[in-house]
């Protein structure tokens, strides 16, 4: 495995007149992490991503992102059909150098799931949620998204905030060309048939 046994801890530290506690990370191997990696790093933040092989470290989430995250995950838990899980939060392998961390996905139950698993792969996965906040801005609307449709994932959700609200912007893939396509934009409500029947009413977080 890229990095071998050895996971030594180079302290990384900005202005030591800084407020900021030093952060220390793993040295990247040359041919960066694996998503086994992940699991074998001690000490790792809580959330943080494998994308292109670099770690990705989440910032604090803002109000809004809490209350829109918690609103999905409570109404798509209420109304998917048994055999559905809604996963929050929980790290998706794409690949040995990608384990991205959707906000949200809707996965098919598999005889394999276990207690102890730390990630789903995307055979099952039939959708993927992620709210935009301002650092992750960029990975939410450009790399996320192709690293989901290029492994198939049929749906794709990204939630982004508003002056008086949320927008939820919906997504299908087109498997000719293998890219999302624009499906619509809800704002007040949520309300699809694909990838099941949900109807989210989004003006609870206002």
């Amino acid at each position: 495995m890229a990095g071998g046994d050895d996971m030594s801890v180079p302290t990384v530290a900005g202005d030591p007149a800084s407020d900021f506690d030093k952060v220390t990370l793993p040295m990247p191997p040359q041919d960066g992490f694996t998503a086994d990696d992940l699991d074998r790093i001690p000490d790792l933040p809580p959330h943080t991503e494998l994308i292109d092989g670099s770690l990705v470290l989440v910032s604090p989430q803002k109000r809004f992102r809490m209350l829109m995250l918690k609103l999905l995950e409570q109404q798509m838990d209420s109304q998917v059909p048994p055999g559905l899980t809604v996963y929050r939060e929980f790290t998706l392998r794409l690949g040995e150098r990608q384990r991205p961390e959707p906000d949200l996905m809707l996965a098919r139950d598999q005889e394999t799931d276990g207690p102890d698993d730390t990630w789903v792969g995307p055979e099952p996965v039939l959708l993927a949620v992620e709210i935009v906040s301002p650092e992750s801005h960029l990975r939410d609307h450009e790399r996320k998204p192709e690293l989901y449709a290029r492994a198939g994932i049929p749906h794709f959700w990204l939630v982004e905030q508003e002056e008086y609200g949320a927008a939820v912007h919906v997504y299908e893939l087109d498997r000719l060309s293998g890219r999302y396509a624009p499906a619509g934009v809800h704002r007040d409500r949520v309300k699809v048939a694909a990838p099941g029947h949900l109807d989210i009413d989004l003006t609870r977080t206002r």
